[in-house]
């Protein structure tokens, strides 16, 4: 699990179990997304949203 002493975790309860995970720095995510295409507008990802949440 890549937990040591001095280590922060942190519980989740999910359908009466719980899930013990490491808690990882935040910049250990950069890269984790990427994009081929070209930049998408925020007045077009805003659109997607709103669509998104109308059609729920």
């Amino acid at each position: 699990m890549g937990v040591g002493a001095g280590a922060r975790i942190r519980y989740v309860v999910l359908d009466n179990e719980v899930h013990i995970l490491p808690v990882r720095p935040l910049k250990s995510l950069f890269g984790a997304l990427q994009h081929d295409g070209p930049p998408v507008p925020l007045a077009d990802m805003e659109r997607a949203i709103a669509e998104g949440a109308r059609d729920l």
